[in-house]
């Protein structure tokens, strides 16, 4: 889980995700993540730079998302790699996303989370 400084710097940072719901937000956010191998210290990692990633739509933005970079190539690690270095890629557009998430392959980044 989230440890106290984790959880400070996510409410800091976007104090709307205190009104977001355990249910429907974050607890589908953390299983589709950890479905995808990241383990839980990744997960906190993402959250915790990236809070704004709870309330986006899985099936209207996450999942299509994962999805279109899997028929670029990219394997469930790196699409793991990338929601934990750099999970504001995931709130850009879907052609934003390619595009960098891309360099970062090219780049040898991607392959260890």
């Amino acid at each position: 889980g989230m440890d106290g400084s984790q959880i400070a710097k996510a409410i800091s940072s976007f104090p709307n995700i205190l009104l977001y719901s355990l249910e429907a937000n974050l607890k589908p956010c953390v299983q589709w993540m950890s479905g995808l191998g990241m383990d839980d210290s990744h997960i906190a990692k993402a959250i915790g730079s990236f809070p704004q990633i709870v309330g986006c739509s899985l099936e209207a933005n996450l999942k299509p998302k994962a999805q279109l970079l899997r028929e670029r190539g990219f394997t469930n690690a790196e699409i793991a790699s990338t929601l934990a270095k750099a999970p504001q890629l995931f709130g850009h557009s879907s052609t934003r996303l390619v595009h960098r998430t891309s360099l970062l392959q090219a780049q040898g980044l991607l392959t260890e989370t």
